[in-house]
């Protein structure tokens, strides 16, 4: 049914860099195979709303004192840290998810933010930040000639 005129043959010297190449990259595919991939701390959703960016961030169990929010530019850092929480005097852990220590997220708005401006409120575990956008930045309508 098939000839070997209908195969195209190849020298083994000429296909080998192509199997080592297909090899490592199939090695980096699968390489990070069930490994959870690291996620950002804390998780955030951002909205925009009348020219300002809203910020919410989950921060379950945190002291708002020991939070730290800055702005430069178009760039909002949100800091802190997550304390370890002793079990009862006679407990020990069976599972413990949450994550302990000090974090730090930068998160890059499409806009300059007016750093004067921004508010902040911790309520229920839930950080929400209102950073509006800067004077000089909101778009400037041109008047046609």
């Amino acid at each position: 049914m098939f000839t070997p005129n209908l195969w195209r043959f190849r020298r083994l010297s000429e296909t080998m860099p192509e199997m080592l190449n297909l090899q490592r990259e199939m090695n980096r595919l699968f390489s990070n195979m069930g490994q959870k991939s690291p996620q950002e701390y804390p998780a955030v959703n951002i909205w925009d709303k009348k020219g300002s960016a809203v910020i919410t961030a989950e921060l379950p169990g945190i002291d708002p004192e020991k939070l730290d929010i800055s702005v430069s530019g178009d760039t909002v850092a949100i800091s802190g840290a997550a304390l370890q929480e002793p079990p009862a005097a006679d407990g020990t852990y069976l599972r413990q998810e949450r994550g302990i220590g000090s974090f730090k997220r930068n998160i890059q708005l499409p806009f300059q933010i007016d750093a004067q401006a921004v508010e902040a409120r911790y309520e229920k575990g839930i950080l929400a930040v209102v950073l509006p956008r800067a004077k000089e930045d909101l778009p400037k309508k041109i008047k046609i000639q």
